[in-house]
């Protein structure tokens, strides 16, 4: 499938797919402490960011790495947007909150895309076991 194939495919779904550049991947459902860490997160860092251009958006905003289309737990944008758009571009910090079934990907597959991605400044992870 290749990514365009893919984002015409992923705007009939019910539910939201990550594409890791060669198929659609389930995203696997949240639990009460990764909810709780995510909703903090972005209190936290919108509140740090008031004034600055910049803003903190949840995991219903999705962005291109590499070829692939992540969900990230958090991401900050400080570049404009276009408010109808469905990916966003240039984000400058992206936060995964990882879990025993996502660690993995989180740690390894992702960290290299993001890592390759000349926008994004910082990758951190964040644990919601410890």
């Amino acid at each position: 499938m290749t990514l365009d194939e893919f984002l015409a495919w992923e705007e009939r779904q019910e539910l939201r797919w990550e594409f890791d550049g060669f198929e659609p991947v389930a995203m696997a459902g949240g639990t009460i402490a990764q909810s709780t860490i995510h909703s903090n997160l972005i209190t936290s860092l919108n509140n740090r960011l008031r004034g600055n251009g910049c803003r903190a958006h949840g995991s219903d905003i999705k962005i291109e790495v590499a070829g692939s289309i992540r969900y990230p737990d958090v991401l900050v944008l400080c570049s404009p947007q276009v408010g109808s758009a469905t990916i966003a571009k240039k984000p400058v910090v992206v936060f995964e909150i990882v879990s025993p079934s996502s660690s993995r990907t989180d740690r390894i597959v992702k960290a290299r895309e993001y890592g390759n991605t000349d926008s994004i400044h910082r990758y951190v992870i964040m644990e919601q076991t410890s």
